[in-house]
This record gives structure tokens, sequence and C-alpha cells, in this order.
């Protein structure tokens, strides 16, 4: 039984949440994001805090309620911090440049990979090995740093690939004769 929906979301200071029935909009100093929320679920805005509520006793009910309670958190330390994934490439000539809206990889295949970048979504190369996606909605960050990594995603015997930062690889032996 989850207990997420009940801890309401503090609004911290320069984020502004507005609620009109079902539809929440939160904008802050790094952009503004939009929400449709269930209709099982209650939203009320109580001062600084946001709380949730299920409105029926449906067995689906609190779980969304408790969902919704996450998506809306992300939304407001989004817009209030952003978020950010950082990838490590690991193999000899792999290498990662930003070009504008373009990324571009090389990572031991016969051509060059020209990854283009979603519009909310920026992305740095503070060197040729490291890569660091950012953005204001949780969801598109990671989802880009998923396709960015399964172009050649880690091997376990010597570790080559684009891994996260915090990712381990647990290695495996090589083959005894």
């Amino acid at each position: 039984m989850s207990r997420v929906a009940k801890r309401p979301v503090t609004i911290p200071k320069g984020v502004d949440v507005v609620l009109s029935g079902q539809d929440v909009t939160v904008k802050g100093g790094k952009g503004s994001l939009n929400f449709t929320a269930h209709d099982e679920v209650s939203i009320e805005k109580e001062g600084e805090s946001l709380t949730f509520s299920a409105r029926s006793e449906k067995v689906g009910s609190r779980a969304l309620a408790g969902t919704t309670r996450s998506i809306l958190q992300n939304m407001v330390t989004g817009v209030s911090t952003g978020f950010e994934r950082k990838l490590e490439l690991v193999g000899i000539g792999y290498r990662a440049q930003a070009q504008g809206k373009v990324l571009n990889l090389t990572l031991g295949f016969s051509h060059p990979i020209a990854f283009e970048v979603p519009e909310a979504i920026s992305i740095e190369t503070p060197s040729q090995t490291e890569v660091i996606v950012k953005g204001i909605n949780k969801q598109q960050v990671g989802q880009v740093a998923a396709e960015i990594r399964a172009f050649r995603p880690p091997e376990p015997y010597k570790g080559k690939g684009v891994k996260y930062a915090d990712e381990v690889i647990v290695r495996k032996e090589a083959k005894k004769k």
C-alpha cells in the first residue's frame, strides 16, 4: 500500500502553480510545464503546498494519486533547478561533440552518428568522453539519455560503450582454454 500521495508537494519561491480543474501549469525560472491529472485524483492548493487525494475507493485511485504527486513534484523540481543525466564514453576512439542541436558521436562503427537533440533538451560535452543531458522534464531527459546510450550499450567483457556516470558494469571473465 503506497503512502506517496499523503505527502504534500511544497512549492518553492519563484515557482508559480496554476490549477484550473484537472489542468495544472507550473511556471518557474527555467520554463513552464503542463499536466492534465486523471479524473479520479483531487488536487488542492493550500498556501505554498499541493495536496493530493483519491476521489473514490476504486482499486487504482490511490495509485493514481501517488503517481500524480510524483509527476507534479518532478515538474516543480524541473522548473526550479532542472534535471541532468551524465553519460560516459568508454573505449578507444569513442568521442562525442555537441554542435548546436546535433550531437556527433564516434562509437567505433564505420560511420559517425549524428543525433538530433529534441527542442526542450540541451546537451553539453565538457570533454570528448563526457555527455551531459539537461532539461526541465525528467522523463524527456531520461529518454534522450537512454537513446544516446542505446547506440552502443556497455558490454560486460571490456566495459566498452556508452554508460551512465553512476552505472556499475558487472564484468565477466573471458573464456578459458
